[in-house]
This record gives C-alpha cells, structure tokens and sequence, in this order.
C-alpha cells in the first residue's frame, strides 16, 4: 500500500516540476521516503539515499548551469528577479499559465528599460527563456532519474 502512495506522490511531484506549481523534486523525495522509511532494510536506505542525492545535484544544476549561460549572454540578475516578480503576479492573475507569461513580460521590459534597441532586449530574453528552459529540464531529469532508482527499488526489493 505504501508503494502506492509513494508512486502517486512521486507523479503529482513530476507533474508540480513540469507545471512549476509545486517544489517536484522535493515533492518526488518525499514519495520516495514514504516508501522507503517504513521498510527500514538497506534497500529501502540505499533507495532514499541515492534519491536524495539525486535531488541535491539536480537543484544545485538547476541553478548553475542556466545562470552560467546567462552571464556568457550578458543578462543581469536583476532582469530575472523583475521576471520572477511578474511572474508570481501572473499566477495569481492567470492561474498556472500566468507564471510563465508573468515570467517573459517582466524579462522583456527590464530587458527594453535597460536596452536601448527592442531588437536587442527580445534577444536577450530569449536568452532567459532558454536558460529557465534548461533549469527545467534538469530538474525533470533529476526527477525522473530519482523515479528510476525508487522503481529499481520496487523491483529489487
């Protein structure tokens, strides 16, 4: 029963990454423990563990890795915290979608404040779609590989 409620919790953290309504990484390790603690043998242990650190490398990838390719194209921080900021307002006012919407309005204008050519700032958010495309990818990654090792687990164990 147990392998049930983990595997359900596992998919609605996959869907949450894809969907960027919930923490999906955190969300999969917590499926994979609830599976993993009650059984309290060394695969149920190893299982987690390797989950775990799973989801470590895949949240510091996530990060590091778009933020190292927004740098080579000369983005600024700042213009992602404004994409962050409309972002978070667009959910609320176009639930789901308005994240992303929110997301590219707010990188565009702080893009064409800062640059003097229109050309240039749509280029230039192009350049953070790709990245936070990137992280999302990872992320999924991450999670779909923890999803691996907790079915190796079931099989295994």
């Amino acid at each position: 029963m147990t392998a049930v409620l983990a595997g359900v919790i596992i998919a609605i953290g996959l869907i949450g990454i894809v969907s960027l309504i919930l923490p999906g990484l955190i969300v999969v390790l917590a499926g994979v423990a609830v599976w993993a603690i009650p059984r309290g043998d060394a695969v149920g242990w190893w299982v987690l563990g390797i989950a775990g650190a799973l989801v470590v490398v895949g949240t510091v990838a996530k990060y590091l890795l778009p933020g190292r390719q927004l740098k080579d194209a000369g983005v600024p921080g700042r213009t992602l915290m404004v994409g962050a900021g409309l972002g978070v307002v667009g959910f609320f006012v176009v639930p789901v979608i308005g994240l992303f919407l929110g997301f590219v309005l707010g990188v565009w204008l702080a893009e064409v404040v800062r640059l003097p050519d229109r050309g240039q700032a749509w280029a230039s958010a192009r350049h953070a779609l790709k990245a936070v495309g990137f992280s999302m990818i990872i992320e999924l990654a991450a999670g779909l590989l923890a999803t691996a090792v907790w079915i190796v687990g079931l099989v295994v164990g």
